[in-house]
């Protein structure tokens, strides 16, 4: 793979454009996660994508300790690497700590960047799937502030958000001292999000797209982009065709 292009967020650290997300379900065995890692750094990959709800940061730290030996990469400093705050730890005093839970699960001294995964607070044990009922108040501010001290500790370089919409980024800018860096959201051909990426930028906000070929399969998403008409013709025009995948 040719160098991977990158780009300068406004915390002035450079993400790959092109990352390799670690979110699937069912959660397969560490050793099958650890190993597709490993393969993505040979081929070139340096950015890699994970949160505590995926259950994946054990084995994508292992991937990172095992590249180091084999000599695939020098330094830990040349991968950049991503994880989230999960919903259930979005109170002040628990910011904090949920990082330091994931870099030891990663093995990791640092984070690259750290995102709120959803502008959500719920109540119970860790769980990715929840309804309406399992979400308490969430005080903002407060839980950004915490994310802040994240990067002021230098345990995470950069800060950013996941899933906000306009109105979550507006009103978390409104008392930011550390404006967020990056919006992970979804984007594909079909839900393109044009209103937001013109919000982020105009604030300097990176957008970084995830799902971009739909999530079929797992919590989110449709088949509306596979079975987009247009994308069926461009796929053909190139003499490609659809696969069995993996969200």
């Amino acid at each position: 793979m040719a160098v991977m292009q990158q780009v300068v967020l406004s915390s002035g650290r450079r993400m790959p454009v092109l990352g390799m997300g670690t979110a699937t379900y069912p959660v397969p065995p560490d050793e099958i996660i650890t190993s597709a890692v490993i393969d993505a750094i040979e081929l070139g990959y340096r950015h890699f994508d994970t949160a505590s709800i995926y259950g994946s940061e054990r084995a994508v730290g292992h991937a990172i300790a095992t590249a180091l030996e084999r000599g695939l990469i020098r330094s830990r400093d040349e991968l950049f690497v991503t994880t989230k705050l999960w919903c259930t730890d979005m109170h002040a005093d628990r910011v904090v700590p949920a990082l330091q839970e994931s870099l030891r699960a990663l093995g990791l001294e640092y984070i690259d960047l750290y995102l709120i995964h959803y502008p959500v607070r719920l109540k119970g044990d860790k769980q990715m799937v929840f309804t309406s009922e399992d979400v308490i108040p969430l005080d903002m501010p407060t839980v950004w502030e915490a994310m802040e001290k994240c990067q002021s500790l230098g345990l995470a370089k950069s800060i950013g958000v996941s899933n906000f919409t306009c109105r979550k980024l507006a009103d978390l800018l409104s008392h930011a001292k550390i404006p967020p860096a990056v919006n992970q959201v979804e984007i594909n051909p079909v839900w393109q999000q044009r209103k937001l990426r013109d919000l982020c930028s105009e604030k300097g906000i990176h957008v970084t797209a995830y799902s971009l070929l739909g999530a079929i399969g797992v919590f989110w998403g449709s088949n509306a982009v596979l079975e987009c008409e247009e994308v069926k013709r461009i796929a053909q025009s190139l003499g490609k065709k659809k696969e069995p995948r993996y969200a």
